[in-house]
């Protein structure tokens, strides 16, 4: 039973800008509703879309692999929060294998004997992962080699570099309209989002139902928007099914095992795990809980045991998003309860081909818009970490080339990467990881102030 200096001690850790601490109780219906919102900003159902269309699959194939990555998102997401790391945080399709999945499939021969072999090299590189976790190796690498300064450093980078990303291709590049409309599209909902935040910052308490609500307002103005200018498309929703069977393993896939494709899926693991532990980090911030030895063993394992899940699905590799990160800063809400919602809700879509499409319906514009104030919220949430640390000349550079580095790789043109080697093509394809290790190596190398 807790004592009165217990709760005292509770209530002073408490961080200002959270409602709703990660092992709070709230409501299912409220859970459930801010799980969807959590669902709705995050573009999940873009990663099977590119890979389908790399490497040529049916639209039957297409369906059956983005509800596998669904449902292997929602359990990956359960895994995570609940079992394993034990943090607010949604996990989904990772951008970082795609090359790699690519490579594999084509140097496989295609067809079905490609996919099992990209599923036979996942499935080995998991396994790896939670070797990785359950030893402590990882965490040791953690400890030794990041410091505030560089983790400060590697959660500024996660938001800057989906920032081209959230601006360039999800706004500007968007195909669902004219850029005029896009631009329209993303301001609307971007403005909304703000000004819900806002409205609940001036009402306090009473008016928190704002603030917590504000990403998903957002989304659904910029729809309501999108539908006036004509531009909503509903039409794969019409015919999708409510529902249908997931993939099967051995029923409609198979696993074959490739020893210079399980070596590339294990070198794109590591990459992946280097990358995720900025989101670790964003999350860590974001709550004002420091990352623990035990945290970052379990997170590992948690990281395998996901990817492992996914393969066994049919599906890819799958990583923390630092998405999530941006919107507990933004609605003040952290609890788990959400996140098993979250978990739910992808479970869910997985198993309706409606439900999945009409995620997949929101103009890219519109999530562009919302997308985009997240990642300055995480890249601000950066510098946060590294306001305690002085900086001088050495700290700088650990910010300053990190930054460049992301920001030459985010805007570096695909033409010129694809002429190099295949492993400097996944090195470069990931300026988190290449600016992370920046990070490492100039906070080792270089010399400290006298």
């Amino acid at each position: 039973m807790k004592t009165q200096a217990d709760k005292q001690d509770n209530a002073q850790v408490k961080p200002q800008h959270l409602t709703v601490l990660p092992d709070e109780k709230i409501s299912f219906a409220k859970s459930t509703i801010l799980g969807l919102q959590h669902v709705l900003a995050m573009d999940v159902y873009v990663v099977p879309f590119l890979i389908a269309m790399l490497i040529g699959l049916s639209p039957n194939q297409s369906s059956a692999l983005i509800q596998s990555t669904f449902i292997a998102a929602g359990l990956a997401t359960i895994v995570q929060t609940y079992f394993c790391m034990k943090l607010p945080m949604a996990q989904g399709p990772s951008y970082v294998p795609l090359g790699a999945i690519v490579t594999i499939y084509a140097a496989s021969g295609g067809g079905e004997l490609g996919w099992s072999s990209v599923l036979g090299a996942s499935l080995i590189g998991a396994i790896l992962v939670i070797i990785l976790g359950y030893t402590g190796i990882f965490n040791k690498i953690v400890k030794s080699f990041i410091p505030p300064i560089v983790g400060g450093t590697i959660i500024f980078i996660v938001g800057l570099s989906l920032l081209p990303v959230a601006i360039r291709d999800n706004i500007y590049g968007a195909t669902d309209a004219t850029i005029n409309q896009n631009v329209l599209l993303a301001l609307i909902s971007g403005a909304v989002l703000i000004l819900f935040v806002i409205l609940g910052s001036l009402f306090h308490t009473k008016g928190s139902i704002f603030r917590i609500t504000s990403v998903m307002i957002a989304l659904i103005v910029g729809c309501i928007t999108a539908n006036f200018m004509g531009i909503l498309d509903f039409s794969a929703v019409q015919n999708a099914k409510w529902f249908s069977m997931p993939q099967l393993p051995f029923k409609d896939f198979g696993f074959s095992f490739d020893f210079s494709a399980i070596i590339t899926m294990v070198i794109i693991y590591i990459v992946l795990l280097a990358e995720t532990t900025g989101t670790w980090f964003a999350i860590s911030n974001v709550i004002d809980k420091p990352l623990t030895d035990k945290n970052i063993n379990r997170g590992v394992i948690g990281e395998g045991i996901s990817c492992l899940i996914a393969a066994m699905l049919g599906s890819t590799p799958v990583t923390g998003y630092s998405t999530n990160a941006g919107i507990i800063s933004i609605t003040g809400v952290a609890s788990r309860r959400v996140f098993l919602a979250v978990g739910g809700w992808f479970v869910l879509f997985g198993c309706s081909s409606k439900l999945a499409a009409l995620i997949s319906s929101i103009p890219t514009a519109v999530i562009g818009g919302v997308f985009a104030i997240v990642c300055g919220i995480i890249a601000i949430n950066g510098l946060q970490v590294m306001k305690d640390v002085t900086i001088g000349e050495k700290e700088m550079y650990i910010i300053s080339i990190p930054m460049i580095l992301t920001l030459a790789l985010v805007l570096i043109p695909k033409d010129f990467l694809y002429t190099l080697p295949t492993f400097v093509q996944y090195l470069l394809g990931s300026p988190i990881l290449v600016a992370a290790l920046a990070a490492i190596l100039l906070n080792k190398l270089l010399p400290n102030a006298k």
